[in-house]
């Protein structure tokens, strides 16, 4: 099964594309930690990344799908993968039907921008070995400091509620036409982000079935 995680950042799209790749046994192709691995390495791409990613804005369309092309060529999406974080606009869309590639199910997390700011502002990684935690749901032991190798907890610039609020606007003014798009294909189904992970789960296992 070919499937997409659309959803506003900090929605849970990472952990739900998580619990399904186990279920299905296929990969989930997170865009947004390709990135950051090249940030992080310093190549070519990363350089061309940081400045759009700093800044909250979408980086552009020809590095995601020269990365997503050459991700999916690869041996383990050939019975099917999860892509979170693409398409994040309609021509990123009409480029995958233009690639060929065949989806069938795109599922929406859906969860309010006050949710997502409370929940994103947060969120704590360790800045040495890069575990993640938050400040409400899943707090370290000794504040501020990480459980698994003790060095400092950071908040990531993308993090911070300014930068939230700011990739809010451009998921909704960019992203969101995506719900349109595949509405109009019926590929889409819509899942109401609950409090509890296990909550969101079950509605979402539900929805691939549907």
């Amino acid at each position: 099964m070919n499937l997409i995680l659309l959803g506003a950042p900090g929605a849970g799209k990472g952990t739900q594309a998580e619990v399904i790749s186990n279920k299905l046994g296929i990969p989930a192709v997170s865009t947004g930690n390709i990135l950051r691995e090249a940030m992080k390495n310093g190549t070519e791409l990363g350089a061309r990344a940081k400045s759009f990613v700093e800044k909250g804005d979408l980086v552009p369309d020809d590095i995601i799908i020269g990365i997503i092309k050459e991700r999916l060529k690869e041996a383990d999406c050939a019975k099917g993968f999860i892509l979170d974080g693409f398409p994040r606009t309609v021509p990123q869309a009409q480029a995958l039907d233009a690639m060929g590639v065949r989806i069938d199910r795109v599922i929406e997390i859906s969860v309010c921008d006050e949710r997502i700011v409370a929940r994103m502002s947060g969120r704590r990684v360790c800045g040495n070995c890069g575990a993640s935690y938050h400040m409400v749901y899943k707090p370290s032991k000794s504040e501020g400091i990480c459980d698994l190798c003790g060095s400092a907890l950071i908040q990531r610039k993308d993090d911070r509620q300014e930068t939230v609020l700011d990739r809010l606007k451009v998921y909704h003014t960019q992203t969101e036409p995506l719900k349109g798009y595949y509405g109009a294909q019926k590929k889409l189904r819509v899942v109401e982000g609950q409090e509890e992970v296990s909550d969101t789960t079950a509605l979402t296992l539900k929805a691939l079935e549907a």
